[in-house]
């Protein structure tokens, strides 16, 4: 079992060594944790949970009844559940899913990922994709990887913006759906500060 305070909410939680990040929560989680904010009663979604951090964390200040998590990997599915049971959090929805396939809910206020970046990028292009339909116009997807420039373009392709953080070698993602179609490709994302010294116009 491994523990951890974030923001307060004191966690432990079961692993196992086939699953991603098993001997502690993984540095780009926590990062893009420490830039979201969750509200009570938002619709969440964790998206590729592995062994529920993200979800787990989120249905503490939302509410079991209002996160849903899925994984494809049926053993982080079982993990998640039993992490979600350890906390008391049994309303929570965890399903065994590929992406988006078992996720009949739209109107998501929050999709949170921290997708595979050791893979190509059929994954989050898909996640990317069906994300949008899935969220509630103003609802905001977020996640957190250590590439740039495929996801920086990916995201502002299909929301039309993209706040992009830099923190610890990791990015932290976050587009907002704004309009019920797709918003203007040619809308500039939104850089911090340190990414525009870093990267110039390199991007756009």
């Amino acid at each position: 079992m491994i523990s951890c305070v974030i923001n307060g909410i004191e966690l432990h939680l079961h692993t196992d060594k086939s699953l991603f990040s098993p001997r502690g929560i993984d540095k780009g989680t926590l990062a893009m944790l420490s830039h979201v904010e969750f509200r009570p009663e938002q619709k969440i979604l964790d998206l590729g949970c592995g062994y529920g951090v993200i979800g787990i964390y989120a249905a503490h200040i939302a509410g079991a009844a209002n996160v849903t998590m899925v994984d494809i990997n049926p053993l982080a599915v079982s993990y998640a559940k039993k992490n979600a049971a350890y906390h008391g959090l049994d309303g929570i929805r965890i399903v065994k899913s590929d992406g988006f396939a078992q996720v009949m809910e739209q109107g998501f206020d929050l999709i949170l990922s921290n997708p595979p970046y050791h893979a190509d990028f059929s994954v989050p292009k898909a996640f990317i994709e069906s994300g949008f339909g899935h969220l509630k116009c103003g609802g905001s997807m977020v996640m957190v990887t250590k590439r740039y420039g495929w996801y920086k373009n990916k995201l502002t392709s299909v929301f039309g913006g993209v706040k992009v953080i830099e923190e610890n070698g990791y990015y932290i993602f976050i587009s907002q759906k704004r309009k019920a179609g797709r918003t203007r490709e040619s809308e500039k994302p939104k850089l911090s500060k340190k990414l525009r010294r870093k990267y110039g116009h390199k991007f756009f």
